[in-house]
């Protein structure tokens, strides 16, 4: 039996805890999986990303591509196959002309890898059919909660969920009990 597709809710207590849960889920993607990171500035995007780096194996510091807009890393899976993980930072990109100079198309079917993208509201008309979307809040004093939710909410990325929730079991990462 299958778990009812709701949204999993995580309490991240500080950046470490954050990077831990990132850690976690980069342990669970596979290759083609897109995760979207959507959020205001300072919620914890990118040290999200930081951890499913490291959690996909990704040597070196990872830093917010605001500028250079795509960072591309060698990773791997957690077979250790070899992956790319594609970080996207959106946030400087204004309409359709910008989405194609960076070729996100190609970035958002990544067959050989892994997306992870900050700010996909940016590209609301160009996002693909199926991603894993979290969202990130700070709730105050360093602690984030973090919403992730599998869309469509079954499938593979529904099961990366159920992975995660099981990864996070032993973690003192804790379920969100006030969500409703």
């Amino acid at each position: 039996m299958t778990p009812d597709p709701v949204p999993l809710d995580v309490i991240a207590r500080d950046e470490q805890h954050t990077r831990r849960i990132g850690a976690a889920l980069g342990r669970v993607l596979r290759a083609g999986d897109v995760v979207l990171l959507h959020g205001d500035l300072g919620a914890g995007k990118t040290t999200l990303a930081q951890g499913i780096a490291q959690g996909m194996g990704v040597a070196g510091y990872v830093q917010s591509p605001t500028f250079g807009l795509v960072h591309e890393h060698a990773a791997q899976a957690a077979d250790g196959a070899p992956l790319r993980l594609s970080h996207l930072d959106l946030y400087r990109l204004d309409g359709e002309d910008d989405l194609d100079s960076i070729g996100l198309d190609d970035y958002l079917t990544p067959a050989d890898g892994i997306a992870v993208v900050e700010w996909p509201e940016r590209a609301a008309s160009r996002l693909p059919d199926a991603y894993l979307l979290v969202r990130l809040t700070a709730t105050g004093a360093g602690e984030r909660r973090l919403s992730l939710e599998a869309v469509p909410q079954d499938g593979r990325l529904w099961e990366r969920l159920v992975e995660l929730r099981r990864a996070l079991a032993g973690d003192e990462a804790r379920p969100d009990t006030g969500a409703s």
